[in-house]
């Protein structure tokens, strides 16, 4: 009858000592665990506001985020008018001899193009243009008055000379 005793109870201290064990690692790996996802959010939540803060000095000569471009178009809804013009210099591009902002004429029979439109602030814009392979960048500067259809000046334009073939 002792011998029966003597087993179980060594049974019953190796399952405690394996139990004991299991927890003990299970806590730990958890621990470490949540370390881990701890030490990944606060990665992920600097380089958000890493890339928030580019986007910001990107958006920095930005019509929609200059406050004295907006209060200079008080009359007008910005978003809506930035729109407007972006539309206005893209129907250019349609004109048989290419949009006429860039003051380039056809390159082996390639109208120009412009293709992006960056609204710089109330009197500036920058926009990219190709004429075939060649590309460029042109410098406006616009005028819009309540009641008048809006006015553009081309300021200086740019061809990359290794885009010329």
């Amino acid at each position: 009858m002792k011998k029966p005793l003597l087993y179980l109870f060594i049974l019953s201290v190796l399952l405690n000592i394996f139990t004991y064990m299991y927890f003990t690692k299970k806590t730990k790996f958890e621990e470490d665990r949540i370390a881990n996802f701890q030490k990944e959010s606060k990665a992920k939540k600097d380089s958000i506001a890493a890339l928030n803060n580019q986007v910001m000095d990107a958006n920095y000569f930005s019509l929609e985020y200059n406050d004295n471009a907006i209060e200079y178009f008080e009359n007008f809804d910005v978003n809506q008018l930035a729109a407007e013009i972006r539309d206005e210099i893209s129907s250019l591009n349609e004109k048989p001899e290419g949009n006429p902002l860039t003051k380039y004429d056809k390159i082996n029979d390639n109208k120009a193009i412009i293709n992006k439109i960056k609204i710089l602030n109330n009197r500036w814009i920058i926009a990219d243009f190709n004429i075939g392979g060649a590309w460029g960048e042109v410098m406006i500067k616009y005028f819009k008055e309540e009641g008048k259809p809006t006015e553009y000046e081309t300021m200086d334009t740019f061809i990359y000379p290794k885009t010329l073939k």
